[in-house]
């Protein structure tokens, strides 16, 4: 299934659903803790960084700073469409909220301050209407 690359189509039909949970961004030197189950892994030069639940986190006793809201765009996003990442970055910043983007084959997942994650759904959900 192709996924869509119209700037309009992806912005009205978004959809963004909070995800349930807090998750932290930390890093680790190669190997995941044994109970941890991310949902990002990405491989850098200073170490595997995991974006992961709070909980398993803590229970790993794994260091961060960061606690994030996790919103999942439900629109199928080709990975060459262009525009979508820089409209809800820009959409989200307008209201002060850092935004975290990580793309996947099918949505994009961003993660956005815990405290302000409803808000940021709100804010994208009027983006998608005026979108229409």
């Amino acid at each position: 299934m192709t996924g869509e690359t119209d700037l309009r189509m992806l912005l009205s039909g978004m959809r963004p659903r909070l995800d349930p949970g807090r998750y932290v961004f930390t890093t680790v030197d190669g190997r995941i803790p044994a109970g941890a189950r991310p949902v990002v892994t990405v491989a850098e030069e200073e170490g595997l960084t995991l974006v992961l639940s709070q909980q398993e986190a803590d229970a790993a006793g794994l260091a961060y700073e960061y606690v994030a809201g996790w919103i999942t765009l439900r629109v199928h996003s080709a990975l060459e469409a262009v525009g979508l990442t820089a409209a809800v970055a820009r959409e989200l910043a307008a209201a002060g909220l850092s935004c975290n983007v990580v793309a996947g084959f099918h949505h994009d997942h961003l993660f956005v301050p815990y405290e302000r994650a409803a808000e940021a759904v709100a804010l994208l959900e009027d983006l998608a209407r005026r979108s229409a």
